[in-house]
């Protein structure tokens, strides 16, 4: 720890020189860039090396779950050879809590032949399947994993709306002996438009796929919709809750996953209409400047155990995400509520001419946090924007 703190106060030293000589109101921009020294040919034995860059690399990956823009290069093939063969849970991490992975890669498959018209890729083999086989294959290990036959849905581990951090540990990110698991808006309404986009792309699978998604659209309506109050229910538990007993979490009004879930087609214009209306009045209530905070009310502080959102209005607790708020603005505009569509796309717009960057997500104050070229929340803006020219032009052409 003491090495640490002096190469931490040397750091600072520097810095500071930097900035007094070349000025503090200087338009150039400091990168700080995460770097680990790791001499592969000096006097350590191989083992030894191999350790090295084990623990070098296992407290990168702490880094970058602590904070998620956080970078380190690393080009040396050797070091992720050593880290395959002492650690492979390093050399490929995949976040186990999500249930949306499969559905965001038929998805994504979906949106390029949409652009593209490359329909051929769905014939591409890729060690010795095609993508059509494969997109199925995707749709099945759901429904052979993560199914809930009491409810007829997916299940998943227990995060704040579309967020991938589950609450019961510091790390959140692997399902583990304390995972609650749960059903979800989000994930489900995912699965429903996977579904669709792959009956769209392959009908001759409608036969099977047809009456899979008809079942998911009726049991989302069913198990999930809370009709007196007009809002999905966060979660419907499979074996009780991470929270406590007294917290009344059906209060808390998902805006991201039932923004997903009006892409879906899960709700009628009017029920858009009142969800328009709850999300505004959302906002309005802590002071956001946009309909893309995750949630309101917000989770308590302390109710997560990871850093970056254990307080309540912070990253996917309460944060501000212009990634799905721009979601809700397309559906308002292919629902026909285009004037509601352009009044609520201004303050994305504004605050990203404002920040001269496209940022992950914005405080309740709107104040830019992460990445500032988060593609994300440029391609949400920037569909957002076509859609409504294509409204606009349409009507120039009709009137």
């Amino acid at each position: 720890m003491k090495k640490v703190n002096n190469t931490l106060f040397i750091f600072t030293f520097f810095l500071g020189c930097f900035i007094s000589i070349f000025g503090q109101n200087s338009k150039d921009t400091i990168h700080v860039i995460g770097h680990a020294h790791m001499e592969m040919n000096w006097l350590c034995t191989y083992s030894e090396t191999m350790k090295m860059c084990n623990d070098n690399l296992r407290q990168t990956v702490a880094f970058i779950e602590e904070f998620p823009d956080f970078n380190m290069p690393q080009s040396q093939a050797s070091v992720y050879k050593f880290v395959e063969d002492l650690e492979p849970t390093l050399a490929a991490h995949k976040n186990t809590v999500e249930t949306d992975q499969e559905a965001s890669l038929i998805q994504g498959v979906y949106k390029y032949i949409t652009k593209t018209g490359d329909t051929d890729v769905l014939q591409k083999k890729i060690d010795g399947k095609t993508v059509a086989e494969r997109m199925e294959f995707a749709l099945e290990y759901l429904l052979n994993n993560r199914y809930n036959d009491k409810y007829g849905l997916i299940i998943g581990a227990t995060t704040a709306d579309w967020g991938d951090v589950q609450p019961e540990t510091s790390r959140g990110v692997i399902i583990s002996d304390e995972t609650h698991y749960t059903i979800d808006i989000y994930d489900n309404a995912m699965m429903v438009i996977a579904m669709k986009n792959y009956l769209e792309l392959v009908p001759e699978a409608s036969t099977k796929w047809t009456p899979i998604l008809n079942e998911f659209k009726a049991n989302i309506r069913e198990y999930l919709w809370d009709h007196n109050n007009n809002k999905f229910c966060p979660h419907l538990y499979i074996d009780g809750s991470p929270f406590p007993d007294d917290f009344n979490e059906d209060a808390i009004f998902y805006h991201g996953g039932t923004s997903v879930a009006i892409e879906a087609g899960l709700l009628t214009k009017e029920e858009v209409k009142i969800t328009l209306t709850k999300m505004i009045d959302n906002m309005n209530k802590i002071g956001a400047h946009s309909i893309g905070i995750t949630m309101y009310p917000a989770y308590p502080n302390g109710f997560f155990k990871h850093p970056i959102l254990t307080k309540a209005y912070t990253y996917q607790n309460g944060g501000d995400w212009t990634w799905f708020g721009g979601r809700m603005i397309q559906q308002l505009v292919n629902y026909g509520f285009v004037k509601e569509a352009y009044e609520q796309l201004l303050p994305f717009t504004d605050r990203a001419i404002k920040n001269d960057g496209f940022y992950e997500w914005y405080t309740i104050d709107n104040k830019p946090k992460g990445s500032a070229t988060y593609r994300g929340s440029a391609g949400v803006i920037y569909k957002a924007i076509l859609l409504l020219e294509t409204w606009a032009n349409n009507h120039i052409e009709n009137a």
